[in-house]
């Protein structure tokens, strides 16, 4: 599939692992692209090796400063795995349209991208992940968390809360029309980008829902749309 060259290199650096070696003129390595890119994704994946074999496990994520955090059950096979500090990479992606060329090599699709490499560091103490964790939920949901039943010490042991910093990390964007060569611009077939997005519905409520509670705000903006 073909990509439309744009010049994207930011103010920061990357180092050799992190720089962008495929269409490296869509790498961006801004730190604010690599937040704002993070802070819109929906869900990242967490490739690790284990027991000699690549595994990648989809996850969600959420960004404090130059850090980036996930969390899981103490159980999981890749979280064991990363809490011993093993070498990672995160990725996030999000498409924001299908881009439709004259020809099939040409077609391509406009997306945000960010990988991040390192080792992660496992968060132990039970006041921190509580907090952590509120501040994951409050970025869904604003105002949820003081209405929800206390978290117990129980439920924070159980649960392994893993951060990263992006100190290696760059990002990767694609966005415009079709990068068709002069030679197929007379081609007769429909050509140009398809918007593509994520909306959240209207709330279903639970069957065993008492009445009278009110359902969750609309949230504003949806989440993994550029703007």
């Amino acid at each position: 599939m073909g990509e439309r060259k744009r010049s994207g290199a930011g103010a920061a650096g990357a180092g050799a692992f992190t720089r962008v070696r495929r269409l490296p003129e869509l790498a961006q390595y801004d730190r604010r692209v690599i937040h704002e890119i993070l802070d819109a994704a929906t869900h990242c994946h967490v490739a690790h090796v284990i027991q000699g074999r690549p595994v990648a496990t989809p996850t969600l994520h959420w960004r404090i400063g130059e850090r980036v955090y996930w969390h899981g059950s103490v159980a999981s096979r890749m979280l064991k795995a990363t809490k011993v500090r093993a070498q990672v990479c995160l990725t996030a992606t999000i498409i924001d349209g299908w881009v439709l060329a004259r020809s099939a090599f040409n077609h391509s699709a406009n997306y945000r991208s960010v990988m991040c490499f390192g080792r992660p560091e496992s968060i132990e103490d039970p006041a921190e992940k509580s907090r952590l964790l509120e501040v994951f939920t409050e970025r869904l949901f604003p105002g949820r968390w003081a209405k929800l039943r206390p978290v117990t010490r129980k439920e924070l042991g159980a649960t392994t809360l893993l951060s990263l910093s992006l100190e290696a990390a760059s990002a990767k964007v694609r966005s415009g029309p079709p990068d068709d060569p002069a030679r197929d611009l007379d081609w007769p077939v429909w050509a140009g980008v398809l918007p593509f997005g994520q909306r959240i519905g209207a709330p279903i409520a639970d069957a065993g829902l008492a009445a009278g509670l009110e359902g969750p705000p609309r949230l504003k903006r949806r989440r993994g749309t550029p703007g």
